[in-house]
């Protein structure tokens, strides 16, 4: 069996598969297979494209429209591999990734997660500014991209992807899932993901009401871990009633229901 599975979720991005794919073959680590999944793409290029890919390391499935979290999850179901790295349908990431990853997991069992520093390209270049990790920081925003490895059984006893998850953020809430496990993470010092920016991706079509929905979806999710950072949550809170006094808010709080009951 492969020590790495390596997964995509595809709907509608035959434009940009082959860059992924090409990207993923290029790995100096070999031990790995690379899943596909055809998330109901409704476009007709991406379907023949998927359907004609033939590589002994590629598996594609193929399945109804699911959404991101839930193709990422049946992705993750039928992986062989112990460590599982996720991986956009229009991104690339660099040859030397999964074998500084691998180094990290194997020396050290209690790290369940390791990323790296990325690079935009497409719409926007430069290097992606992302603060260095704190248990503070990532409650309060994510801190993590969603090309990250992890081990497959901390997925599992996490309850993989969630799917509540419905506008976006599902990697920012599994990420918390995977911290609540008590498991360390690691940033690797080099840019070994590339991440593609569109005017059309999800993140930047999120709307503003749909973003504060996923916010607090993810604090109710993992309301634990807030209240017992509760000075974590009152910094929040804070900064959220600044610029939302309206309906908005209070969608928030009736949304969180959040007690030390």
């Amino acid at each position: 069996m492969p020590t790495v599975s390596i997964i995509t979720p595809c709907y509608n991005q035959g434009a940009f598969i082959q860059e992924t794919i090409d990207s993923v073959l290029s790995q100096e680590f070999k031990d790995f297979e690379y899943i596909i999944v055809n998330d109901g793409s409704t476009d007709d290029y991406t379907n023949e494209k998927l359907k004609s890919v033939s590589h002994p390391k590629i598996r594609v499935i193929h399945t109804k429209n699911q959404g991101l979290a839930s193709a990422r999850n049946t992705a993750i179901e039928n992986a062989a591999g112990e460590i599982i790295l996720p991986l956009d349908s229009d991104d690339t990431i660099g040859k030397h990734y999964t074998q500084e990853a691998i180094k990290v997991l194997e020396k050290d069992s209690d790290v369940g997660i390791v990323y790296c520093i990325a690079e935009l390209f497409g719409e926007q270049k430069g290097v992606w500014e992302l603060p260095d990790y704190t248990l503070e920081k990532m409650l309060m925003n994510n801190q993590i991209f969603h090309c990250a490895f992890f081990r497959k059984k901390d997925w599992q006893t996490a309850g993989g992807y969630n799917p509540n998850m419905v506008f976006g953020w599902e990697d920012w809430d599994f990420w918390l899932s995977i911290i609540e496990l008590g498991r360390k993470v690691h940033r690797l010092p080099g840019v070994h993901h590339q991440y593609r920016i569109r005017e059309n991706s999800m993140v930047r079509q999120m709307q503003l009401e749909h973003r504060i929905a996923m916010r607090a979806q993810v604090m109710k999710n993992h309301s634990k871990l807030y209240i017992d950072n509760s000075d974590i949550l009152a910094k929040i809170v804070e900064d959220y009633q600044k610029p939302f006094k309206d309906v908005l808010w209070t969608k928030v709080k009736n949304r969180l229901s959040l007690s030390k009951t």
